[in-house]
């Protein structure tokens, strides 16, 4: 059985010289993530659990200080 590599996607808020993050969305269900800098290791999530740590970083961020 051959495997077939996911198709990967930057992310709209990487920027062009900046480390990247990308995402792949081999089935249903499941997302993949990985860096620029280290694409050898990829994470592997679901939509519940993306949203829910998307959603912690956008409220928990705070500007930082003069």
């Amino acid at each position: 059985m051959t495997k077939t590599e996911p198709t990967w996607q930057k992310s709209t808020h990487s920027e062009e010289a900046s480390s990247c993050v990308y995402v792949a969305t081999p089935s249903p269900g499941t997302i993949l993530l990985r860096e620029s800098d280290d694409p050898e290791s990829v994470l592997t999530t679901g939509a519940p659990q993306l949203a829910a740590l998307i959603s912690t970083l956008r409220t928990s961020h705070k500007p930082p200080l003069p």
